[in-house]
């Protein structure tokens, strides 16, 4: 029987103990380790960090299952050969493959909320978090009242939670064209106790929805142009597509959703639509609408609203 292969399985499995990775020995080496390696790689951070520390900070304490705002009481903490090689393959993939570390880790937030994700969905990142921790005060005058809401390209279901939360009394439907993004929505749901209120629809836009209406219409739909699409950092080639690009003037969804909308709103109902940084190219394309644009921490210009009675 030949026995050097067993050895040499056995020596890569420690191959990390005795080469340059067995000089970072605690969770502030891996930390400062992880922060040199995106800055030298020149990542990109727009899946819920802004810049190489808070990325890397994210990256090590969920692989090591460790509460994110706890950093502190664990920066002199040992980390052992497992979980060394796994660290090690995880920054290597952020650095080597552009992978969003929201895929690498298995999660993404909006505010409090934690949300399973991988690549069948974009990685959560909506200014409608922010808004509905108001409940879209002021357009939406009684939370209460709302009895009926539509999440519509809801990707992770990410923002039907959020508006199970918002709307105590509302039933809310959540649809995407993409069976494999309800499938991800259906996990994040069932880890929310929501499943009794959240019903999740496969529908292109409005197609699977027919005769259905609703108080309150959500969307946050693919709007990047085809010039922008062109132009992504590679990180976000790992998301799917169909869920980013949206035809040349990133608008084909939004005509659709102020075409067909109406039919789906009672009477006063709120369509509202976060467009990114599109505003110009919306306002253009639908002059005579009397679109308002609401305040967000991204700016003025991402998302707007409109009543029932305003949309033609």
């Amino acid at each position: 029987m030949n026995t050097a292969l067993p050895e040499h399985d056995h020596h890569d499995d420690h191959i990390h103990e005795h080469g340059p990775l067995a000089e970072l020995v605690t969770v502030r080496d891996w930390l400062r380790y992880a922060v040199t390696r995106f800055n030298r790689g020149r990542v990109f951070f727009g899946h819920g960090c802004n810049d190489a520390y808070d990325e890397a900070v994210w990256l090590i304490l969920a692989t090591l299952n460790l509460p994110l705002d706890r950093l502190e009481p664990f920066l002199d903490a040992c980390i052992t050969a497992e979980e060394r090689d796994e660290l090690y393959t995880r920054i290597n993939r952020r650095v080597d493959e552009r992978v969003p570390t929201a895929y690498l880790v298995n999660e993404a937030w909006l505010g409090e909320f934690r949300f399973y994700v991988d690549e069948r969905v974009i990685v959560p990142r909506s200014f409608f978090a922010e808004l509905l921790e108001d409940a879209l005060a002021p357009w939406v005058a009684d939370p209460e009242a709302i009895g009926s809401a539509l999440d519509l390209c809801t990707g992770s279901g990410c923002l039907a939670v959020l508006m199970a939360h918002a709307f105590p009394q509302a039933n809310i439907v959540a649809a995407d064209l993409s069976a494999d993004a309800l499938a991800v929505a259906h996990r994040n749901v069932c880890d929310y106790g929501l499943q009794t209120r959240i019903e999740l629809v496969r529908s292109d836009v409005f197609s699977g929805l027919d005769g259905r209406r609703f108080d309150l219409i959500v969307c946050n739909p693919p709007y990047v142009t085809a010039e922008a699409m062109a132009r992504l950092p590679a990180e976000y080639l790992h998301e799917p597509q169909m869920a980013l690009g949206a035809g040349e003037d990133g608008l084909d969804v939004v005509r659709r959703l102020l075409t067909e909308s109406k039919q789906h709103l009672n009477p006063g109902g709120i369509l509202a639509v976060e467009i990114g940084h599109n505003r110009s190219i919306v306002e253009q394309a639908f002059p005579d609408l009397p679109l308002v644009w609401l305040s967000t921490q991204g700016g003025d210009d991402v998302v707007f609203v409109l009543r029932d009675e305003d949309i033609p």
